[in-house]
Parts: structure tokens; sequence; C-alpha cells
């Protein structure tokens, strides 16, 4: 009689990046401010959106903002950065958000300056 062994292997979970669901972003003072709106299925300390940073099309960081503490029973919520200098004859920029444990993700939410 042959025995068939079943080996389970433990798989990490599925990347779920923040979602950018609204940028308010106005001029203030020589710099801008942006509002971002995120949304994340955050479980507490070990996997939630961590932060969100501005991004020229160059990929180059403008200005981000850290998040310190997961948002589990607020969702989706809104937090500001003030103080972001956009080169001038900049038309847009991007939104990129991060989550812990997976860190930046790839995609990003173009933001039209007006």
């Amino acid at each position: 009689m042959r025995r068939m062994i079943l080996c389970l292997f433990a798989l990490p979970a599925a990347a779920d990046p923040a979602v950018v669901d609204s940028v308010d972003a106005q001029a203030s003072g020589g710099a801008w401010r942006f509002d971002v709106t995120l949304s994340h299925a955050d479980t507490g300390w070990q996997d939630y959106a961590d932060g969100w940073r501005v991004v020229d099309a160059d990929g180059h960081v403008l200005g981000t903002r850290e998040l310190l503490h997961p948002h589990v029973n607020e969702q989706p919520f809104t937090r500001s950065l003030t103080g972001v200098e956009i080169p001038e004859g900049t038309e847009r920029v991007w939104i990129e958000t991060s989550t812990r444990p997976e860190g930046w993700d790839d995609g990003r939410f173009e933001v039209e300056l007006p």
C-alpha cells in the first residue's frame, strides 16, 4: 500500500496596494497642498497603508506623507501634505502609495495641477 504525503506550504499573501480614491491639489504660498484619500484593507499593524508620495514624471520624489498607524475602522481616509515644492511649468504629478509589508507599489495616480 502506498502512502501519499501531502505537504502544505504557506504562501505569502497577494499584495493589495492602497488605492488612491481622490486627490485635491492646491497652490498655497509658493508651495502646494495635497489632500489624498486612500482605501486599503488595513488589518492592523502587520498590514496597512503606511504612506503616499508625490512624484514628477521622472519619478523624482517631491514630497512624502508617512502614515504612522493602521486605519482599520476608517476607510477610506484622507490625509494632507503641505509645503510640496513643484518645479515651475509642471502640469501634472503622480501619487504613489506604500503598504506594510509590501512597500512602494508600482502603480501611479495621475494628478493634473490646476
